[in-house]
């Protein structure tokens, strides 16, 4: 299983990105597929999933409102729409593939937990300057 994640870059505050996570070497529509952050000396932080069928999407209070999560079965693919940045987005972001079945992700110390995910991409650095 690979996952590849991209489109991390510099931003200013109150601008736009959107990452992607490319997976293979899976059946990606049996998969719920999370977005992680992480910041140095800090744990990773839950971000938000996404369901096998896309049809349903949580998100962590930090990002609700801002962040836009959705996946392309066809393509194998999965995106997160991040609007309104701000420096406090600063992180590397990776992208995850759910262990557990969709509605596990119901649970929310599932769903934010890292250990409720087990293949991983390699992370993209979104840096949002102030």
């Amino acid at each position: 299983v690979q996952l590849q994640a991209s489109g991390g870059g510099l931003v200013q505050t109150g601008g736009s990105l959107r990452l992607s996570c490319a997976a293979s070497g899976l059946t990606f529509s049996n998969y719920a597929m999370g977005w992680f952050r992480q910041t140095p000396g800090k744990e990773r932080e839950f971000v938000a999933v996404i369901s096998a069928s896309g049809s349903t999407t949580y998100y962590s209070d930090s990002v609700k409102g801002r962040f836009t999560l959705s996946r392309d079965n066809a393509r194998n693919t999965v995106d997160l729409q991040m609007r309104r940045l701000t420096p406090e987005d600063t992180a590397v972001y990776y992208c995850a593939t759910a262990k557990g079945p969709s509605y596990t992700m119901l649970v929310f110390s599932i769903r934010r937990d890292p250990r409720s995910y087990d293949y991983w991409g390699q992370g993209t650095l979104v840096t949002v300057s102030s």
